[in-house]
């Protein structure tokens, strides 16, 4: 062979490993970048009316009834950089004072910088009847929230070599290794229904709190909106029944959505669930669907699938099919679990009335 090959061939095989380590390089500052925009933002679920607390306080009693939810999500389990939420939730309606009571447990974990996030709250709503079977709700939350941080894994910009792709040991960074903050938040929230629809808005960080894990920095928690509602077809023709807010031969159809606002990002939630008891199935788009638009940003396709039993138990499932630049390929999108009970207790004056609140199950 000729030294011209060789030369050739070497400058060919350095050329094409120059282009590998590239766009290893660059698919791990696309992931870093997304993990930063999530973890700026509040944890998300995609069954958010399975984790009513969590949506709005002011649905705290909506269901006229006791209530007992766990919710689970894997986002994002094909990377490195998986995000874990969980939430716990236990709301009651106290029929003699027109009000709800709830209190809800979440933590979230982000591999990255096993970032964890832990929230106790405690919410109150009080319901006022605006005429037959017409109802506003208003709701008010205190969160305790706690954010730990271990930043020794954390890899910087300053530590990637961009000719080699080999990452340093020092970054340059004035972070200590592990770090935690604590503060008060607070949240509210309206609820209006009737018997076919609901309309809802809530704030969350009203106090706009300092998250900053630096001693005299200031990183303000941005103020979380959230506008949401839907509508109810009974498919049933009057064949359901309902004996101790416990319906039988439900058929219903209901479409849905969900605005939230959290600077500088924006999102709207697109559903449609069909629910043939004991079964539900749903359909959600997430996104902002402005055609022909620089700002329209698909980011997923759910699909749920859930079980209502009579008996007070509800179980859903979906997955997160994701449509934004990062790909289902490479996140394998995201799994979502919620188990909820409902029951009667206390006082069992109104129990045998129809709930009004004509709400998505999941």
């Amino acid at each position: 062979m000729k030294p011209a090959d060789l030369q050739y061939r070497s400058s060919k095989s350095l050329l094409v490993q120059g282009m590998e380590n590239f766009w290893k390089v660059a698919f791990f500052l696309i992931v870093l970048f997304q993990s930063a925009v999530s973890m700026a933002q509040d944890v998300q679920y995609s069954q958010f009316y399975a984790n009513p607390l969590y949506l709005n306080p002011a649905f705290a009693g909506s269901s006229e009834m006791s209530r007992l939810g766990v919710n689970y999500r894997n986002q994002w389990p094909g990377l490195d950089q998986s995000i874990n939420s969980y939430s716990a939730s236990f709301d009651s309606y106290i029929f003699n004072a027109n009000s709800g009571i709830g209190i809800l447990f979440n933590k979230s974990q982000q591999s990255q910088a096993n970032l964890s996030i832990s929230e106790i709250a405690g919410s109150y709503s009080y319901r006022a009847r605006l005429g037959f079977r017409s109802f506003l709700r208003v709701g008010g939350q205190v969160s305790y929230i706690d954010r730990d941080a271990y930043f020794g894994n954390l890899v910087f910009g300053s530590q990637i070599d961009d000719a080699s792709g080999s990452i340093s040991d020092f970054s340059g960074e004035n972070l200590g290794a592990d770090v935690r903050h604590q503060f008060v938040d607070y949240s509210a929230g309206l609820l209006f229904n009737n018997e076919s629809a609901w309309f809802g808005v809530s704030a969350h960080h009203l106090s706009q709190p300092n998250i900053s894990f630096m001693d005299g920095q200031m990183s303000q928690l941005p103020l979380k909106l959230s506008v949401h509602g839907g509508v109810k077809f009974d498919l049933s023709g009057g064949a359901s029944r309902n004996f101790m807010n416990r319906r039988e031969n439900v058929r219903e159809f209901m479409i849905a959505f969900n605005y939230k606002n959290q600077e500088p990002f924006q999102q709207l939630d697109l559903g449609a669930q069909l629910n043939i008891q004991p079964l539900v199935i749903g359909l959600w788009y997430r996104g902002i669907p402005v055609a022909g638009s620089q700002n329209a940003q698909h980011e997923s396709l759910i699909g749920l699938v859930g079980i209502s039993l009579a008996n007070g138990i509800d179980v859903g499932y979906s997955y997160d099919y994701s449509i934004s630049s990062l790909g289902n390929a490479n996140s394998a999108g995201a799994h979502e679990i919620s188990i909820r009970y409902s029951f009667l207790a206390g006082s069992q004056q109104g129990a045998g009335r129809k709930s009004s609140m004509p709400c998505f199950k999941y």
